[in-house]
């Protein structure tokens, strides 16, 4: 391991749970069923793709960027600020990461200015060498691109590359860029396939951190 590449939402911040709940506020104030099914669908993707997934569930008319507008202010008016929760274990294995002189990178498919903000409030952004958003490549996960962008950007050849995630899109994508995939779960448990994919599946950031300290990453 000479570099760690770490998704964004679900793996440093409880985010996929907080945007969930907004979605599903919303969806219940206008009648919208199957948001749970809706919503697992657009973990780990881009906002062009979420919103096919949306008028695929609800139809061509269905008004997504109303909704999208609708979530977005409520989510704003919970989170902002440094609110957004940080999972376990964050603090400490970026912390480990720095003072042992290993690179990190984010590579999430949130747009970039959003991602920079949410780790500056957090205060965590000094943590990290490269931060690379959705935008920065054509194709989004499962595509490779984004991880071989992040890992062009750090100056460390991919296999040399441990890449956390929490979305399936995310465990394929470091897959397909010859990484080391290491999954921890958030909101989607690992299939055969994911794990199939995976150097390891770990309950939290502290059980991977666990595991930098021992070497057996």
């Amino acid at each position: 391991m000479k570099a760690v590449i770490f998704d964004m939402d679900g793996v440093i911040f409880d985010s996929e749970r907080a945007t969930y709940l907004c979605w599903k506020k919303v969806a219940e104030e206008h009648g919208l069923e199957r948001m749970d099914e809706v919503y697992r669908k657009c973990i780990g993707v881009t906002v062009e793709v979420t919103r096919q997934i949306c008028l695929d569930a609800y139809g061509e008319d269905f008004p997504y960027e109303e909704f999208a507008k609708e979530a977005s202010v409520l989510y704003h008016e919970r989170y902002d600020g440094g609110r957004l929760p940080v999972k376990e274990g964050t603090r400490e294995i970026l912390s480990y990461l720095k003072e042992n002189g290993i690179p990190t990178a984010i590579a999430s498919s949130t747009r970039q200015e959003r991602v920079v903000s949410q780790l500056d409030e957090a205060g965590l952004l000094g943590f990290f060498n490269a931060v690379v958003g959705g935008e920065s490549v054509s194709k989004s996960k499962p595509a490779p691109d984004i991880f071989l962008y992040a890992a062009e950007q750090l100056g460390i050849a991919p296999a040399d590359c441990v890449v956390i995630e929490d979305s399936f899109n995310g465990i394929r994508a470091a897959h397909a860029a010859g990484m080391i995939p290491v999954m921890v779960p958030d909101m989607l448990e690992p299939d055969d396939e994911i794990r199939g994919k995976c150097e390891t599946v770990c309950s939290s950031l502290r059980d991977v951190l666990r595991l930098m300290q021992e070497k057996a990453l």
